[in-house]
């Protein structure tokens, strides 16, 4: 996907594209993360890492083969699926421009906050236990793995460690 794509209109993106990438729904998978995170480390989560949600989370054969607990050991867990991983920072790449515009979103709107240079819970968080009414398996199934995610990177020794295991430099 070339960049001149996430200058379109939204009602000129393809409707799938618009209802999963949209700064809202991105901003809440993050935010989830962000949440956990905070919960395990009280301490704000990088923004490099937080670049990595949106590829794990909406990818469903990664978010498929994430750990079911956040004490899941993470060295084995990235040499175990080292070929998922081939073409893990092409995705972060790729997503860049909507992770960005969900950080954007987050912060403009109170739901994350800069903190020491990296993102904290903001004046204004979501209520992580709320659900819309009309839902999908699927994006519930990204929901629980965003803040899987938080809890997973909070337990381990470094955020610069999280980076190189994924392959990916901040």
């Amino acid at each position: 996907m070339s960049d001149a794509r996430w200058n379109l209109a939204w009602d000129e993106r393809p409707a799938e594209e618009a209802r999963n990438l949209n700064p809202a729904f991105c901003t809440e998978l993050i935010a989830r993360t962000v949440a956990e995170y905070h919960k395990v480390r009280n301490a704000p989560l990088s923004l490099a890492t937080a670049f990595l949600v949106l590829p794990l989370t909406l990818h469903k054969p990664t978010r498929a083969a994430l750990p079911g607990r956040a004490n899941a050991a993470f060295a084995t867990w990235i040499v175990t699926n080292n070929a998922l991983l081939a073409d893990f920072p092409g995705r972060v790449n790729r997503l860049r421009p909507v992770s960005r515009e969900a950080l954007l979103f987050s912060i403009r709107y109170g739901i994350n906050a800069l903190n020491d240079g990296g993102l904290v819970p903001g004046a204004k968080p979501i209520k992580l236990t709320v659900r819309p009414s009309t839902t999908t398996d699927d994006v519930n199934e990204t929901r629980v793995v965003a803040a899987l995610l938080g809890r997973w990177f909070g337990s381990q020794a470094s955020e610069s460690a999280i980076l190189q295991g994924f392959g990916v430099a901040p």
